[in-house]
């Protein structure tokens, strides 16, 4: 059964850091692409950030210059590098990842549990 188990969430302050992790079960043979939701109380879920396999990367603009995802081919895991964080990014943040299942012949997407992430001012 294919898992994401993200880590890194929490409490912080105004302007503090946060570094959020996903990491796919070994069931899970190749990624295409990853990328990051949030979403916050009374709120559709956005999308936060991507990267395809060729490290291309997205962001949506309130996080532009604040907020870097990265990936580790090697160990199945993506990164959100969160800087500068603010009150209005206060969320429950996924992940969510583009990838081929072993014994299967197509790709589908999972999620993650979801982890909280708030900011106070």
């Amino acid at each position: 059964q294919v898992q994401l188990v993200e880590s890194g969430g929490g409490l912080v302050q105004y302007g503090e850091s946060l570094r959020l992790s996903c990491a796919a079960s070994r069931s899970i043979i190749n990624i295409n692409a990853w990328n990051w939701y949030r979403q916050a109380p009374g709120r559709q879920r956005e999308l936060v950030a991507g990267i395809t396999r060729d490290t291309y990367t997205h962001y949506v603009d309130s996080v532009k210059g604040r907020f870097t995802i990265s990936r580790d081919n090697t160990k199945n895991t993506v990164y959100l590098q969160m800087n500068s964080l603010k009150p209005e990014d206060t969320a429950v943040y996924y992940c969510n990842a583009d990838a081929l299942e072993s014994g299967k012949t197509y790709y589908a997407y999972y999620w993650g549990q979801g982890t909280q992430v708030t900011v106070s001012s």
